[in-house]
């Protein structure tokens, strides 16, 4: 039989956001805390993400937590090694990392009102158990659950087949025949590295992306040990690199006018390294800068203008066998497909997991409206669940580790508020929901991921940007800087609750 644990919180997922509740939450003394993962280890997007060229597209001095500074990184824009092996660092070094299950994936996870407790029910090692807990925190992400493109005939495909994010380092790839499907973030990264090793390669490209060029550079062993040695010099880095990427934030979301510098400057990109005129016209996008993810590379467009490199535009139309057949009838054989087609950001496979205190699922709730929450991380009908990076709080400019650390100060503000008032149990009002989701979605109507004149994976099926945070960074933390309890429907702590340990029927 199963059992029941009681804890007072159960995180899901180890990647930054489980990490900073974890760490946070033992700061204030919350130690009876169980962190559910199903991976192998902690790292999230960047324990899974190991294609060639894998690396993160903002400066890493900002995409790390606030309180543990690095200042042995090795470039300014690390590779997906460094940054893995940091969060391993930082997880090891907290000392709560004894509160971690890895390989365990959770099932389901149901409000209980009679005894204002969430049970949570895993699969791990052991079996499967059930944890009853006060609050239930996600922090799984946009990023984790990989997405196939819906093609006729995938499945059949007759050669190896595997999705960026789920990368086989056994393939060899030398001397190949090889596609890859897509040209996001994780394609411009992997092509050039396979340009330089296989004997020819396919590159499936739906809609031309801006690439602007990678301004990395290596940081000496001078410059490291002055940011370990001088006091305030990596914070000076931080705060420069910050206020640096907030100057995007009005070409987005008030005048795209604004961005014509860097449209420019992505477009010389372009010009500076594909000589082919038709070559040329073919990466060039039909839309404003911003409206789709802003993307940096100085090799990816020089390996596409390579000899052993096709660009093709033409829809594909089926996959028959080895092959892959395009709607203007010409057919391409390959020895390995690439698909490197992003994941489900608008339709989280956690939601459909969560049952709230009225039978429905978080899935259920939003499949309506779209994913939609208060401040993106409490929602109504789901009393104690708070969601790191959820709907409206991504970013498309800089660093979703600021976005998280905000989330997890809120976080910490409403359970040390349940702890001083009694509560057994806090939820949003709808009001309060409303209010704010129709305030965001005002004002993402003139942002550029609205009227710029692409489709994106920032829209969901109704066409509603539920993804993006359509405003500056520091409005978000200003905004939840203190649990505003006013805004919530507060219930006293019933006298029934569970035991420490016990075993279920």
């Amino acid at each position: 039989m199963p059992r029941s644990l009681a804890v007072d919180h159960v995180i899901v997922g180890a990647g930054f956001a489980g990490i900073a509740a974890a760490i946070k939450l033992d700061e204030d003394g919350e130690r009876d805390v169980v962190v559910l993962e199903k991976g192998h280890d902690v790292g999230g997007t960047w324990r899974d993400n190991t294609y060639p060229g894998a690396a993160c597209d903002v400066p890493s001095q900002l995409y790390s937590f606030s309180f543990a500074p690095n200042p042995d990184w090795s470039m300014s824009f690390s590779p997906q090694p460094e940054i893995q092996a940091y969060i391993e660092r930082v997880a090891r070094e907290s000392g709560v990392l004894e509160r971690f299950r890895f390989d365990t994936e959770v099932t389901a996870a149901t409000w209980d009102g009679a005894t204002q407790r969430w049970h949570v029910t895993a699969r791990g090692p052991e079996g499967e158990q059930t944890y009853v807990s006060r609050t239930l925190i996600t922090g799984t992400g946009a990023l984790s659950e990989p997405k196939l493109p819906e093609i006729e005939g995938i499945d059949g495909f007759t050669g190896e087949l595997f999705h960026s994010a789920q990368w086989d380092a056994d393939a060899d790839l030398a001397g190949k025949r090889v596609a890859v499907i897509g040209t996001g973030a994780s394609a411009i990264q992997i092509v050039p590295k396979l340009q330089e090793q296989v004997a020819h390669l396919d590159l499936y490209q739906r809609t031309a992306p801006y690439v602007m060029p990678r301004h990395d550079r290596t940081y000496s062993r001078l410059e490291r040990a002055a940011l370990r040695h001088v006091p305030g010099l990596q914070k000076l880095y931080r705060t420069a690199i910050y206020w640096g990427r907030e100057t995007y934030v009005p070409g987005f979301t008030w005048n795209p006018a604004l961005a014509m510098p860097a449209q420019k400057m992505a477009l010389k990109n372009l010009a500076d390294a594909v000589a082919d005129p038709d070559l040329r016209a073919a990466l060039t996008p039909d839309f404003q800068i911003g409206c789709k993810r802003i993307l940096i590379s100085n090799t990816y467009y020089p390996a596409v203008a390579s000899d052993n490199v096709e660009l093709v535009t033409d829809g594909i139309a089926r996959i028959d066998g080895n092959a892959i057949l395009t709607r203007d009838g010409t057919r391409r054989e390959v020895d390995v497909l690439v698909v490197a087609t992003g994941f489900a950001t608008t339709d989280l496979p956690i939601a459909h997991l969560v049952t709230g205190r009225t039978g429905e699922t978080l899935a259920e709730r939003w499949t309506e409206s779209g994913m939609a929450a208060y401040k993106g991380t409490t929602v109504p009908e789901f009393p104690n669940l708070f969601t790191i990076v959820g709907p409206n709080t991504g970013l498309g400019h800089s660093s979703m580790v600021f976005i998280i650390e905000s989330q997890v100060a809120y976080l910490r503000d409403a359970i040390r508020t349940m702890r001083a008032q009694g509560l057994g149990a806090v939820e949003p009002t709808e009001q309060a929901t409303s209010d704010w989701n129709d305030d965001l979605h005002r004002r993402m109507r003139r942002t550029v991921w609205n009227s710029g004149g692409c489709a994106s994976w920032y829209l969901d099926e109704h066409g509603r940007n539920t993804t993006l945070w359509p405003r500056t960074t520091f409005t978000f933390r200003r905004l939840l800087a203190r649990f505003d309890a006013e805004q919530y429907v507060l219930s006293p702590e019933h006298t029934t609750t569970p035991t420490q340990e016990v075993v279920s029927a």
